[in-house]
C-alpha cells in the first residue's frame, strides 16, 4: 500500500491554569508549559479513522526515544501539507508524553518564536485551540464499522497546534445570537494579539 500525509485533530484543554510557573517540573524555568491530550487510541475519528493502540504505543515509543529524549520534539503552528517540521514556523517542543487509558498525553513547551509567542499569546487569552498529529502511513477500510484502521506501515512525524480541532461530537451545529457574539469576540481578541505581534515594530508583516 502506498503511504499519505495522515492529519488527525483534537481539542487541546490546557490542564490547570496558563502561566509561566509550569514549565519549573519540566526543568524550564519561566517557560510556559501545557498539558492535555495529544492523541487517542481505539475510536472513531471524525475523519473516520481508527488508530490501533499498539501501533500509537510503538510510535510513541520511537518518538519518545529519537525525538523527546533528543530534544528535539518540534511542531508547527497550523498545519503544513509537508512531511518535513519547518523551522521557520516552529512554534513548541514536546516535552513528556504518557498513557492514560487510551489517551495519549503530553506536556508542550511553547518556545519563544515568532510562532511561538502568538501560541503563547492565544493560551494567555484563553482562545481553545487544537493539537494535531501529522504522520505517513496507510489505512484499511473496517466495512462493519464505516471506518478506515490505520496500518503497521504508519510513523509520527509530530504534533502541530492548530486553529480547527476535531473529534467526537465536534460537528457543526446553529448557534444563537449570543453563540454568534462570543464567536465574533474571540476572532477580533485573536486578530488582535496577532496583528500586536507581527506589528510591534511599525513594520506589518500582514
Amino acid at each position: 500500500m502506498s503511504k499519505s500525509l495522515l492529519v488527525e485533530y483534537m481539542p487541546f484543554k490546557p490542564i490547570g491554569k496558563v502561566n509561566e510557573d509550569m514549565g519549573a517540573e519540566f526543568g524550564v524555568p519561566g517557560g510556559l508549559v501545557v498539558q492535555g491530550v495529544l492523541q487517542r487510541a481505539g475510536a472513531k475519528n471524525q475523519n473516520g479513522r481508527v488508530y490501533p493502540k499498539n501501533i500509537l504505543q510503538r510510535e510513541a515509543q520511537k518518538y519518545q526515544k529519537e525525538y523527546i529524549e533528543q530534544n528535539r520534539a518540534l511542531g508547527e503552528l497550523d498545519h503544513p501539507e509537508s512531511s518535513v517540521v519547518n523551522l521557520n514556523n516552529v512554534s513548541h517542543n514536546i516535552l513528556k508524553m504518557w498513557w492514560d487509558g487510551d489517551d495519549l498525553k503530553g506536556a508542550v513547551q511553547i518556545l519563544e518564536t515568532p510562532s511561538g509567542q502568538i501560541l503563547k499569546s492565544l493560551f494567555s487569552a484563553g482562545i481553545t485551540l487544537g493539537i494535531s498529529s501529522r504522520g505517513l502511513g496507510s489505512v484499511k477500510e473496517l466495512y462493519k464499522e464505516s471506518a478506515v484502521e490505520v496500518q503497521e506501515d504508519f510513523e509520527l512525524i509530530c504534533f502541530d497546534f492548530v486553529s480547527n480541532p476535531s473529534t467526537h461530537g465536534a460537528f457543526l451545529r446553529p448557534m444563537s445570537e449570543s453563540h454568534n457574539k462570543n464567536l465574533k469576540t474571540n476572532y477580533l481578541k485573536v486578530n488582535k494579539i496577532i496583528t500586536s505581534i507581527l506589528c510591534d515594530d511599525g513594520k506589518c508583516r500582514i
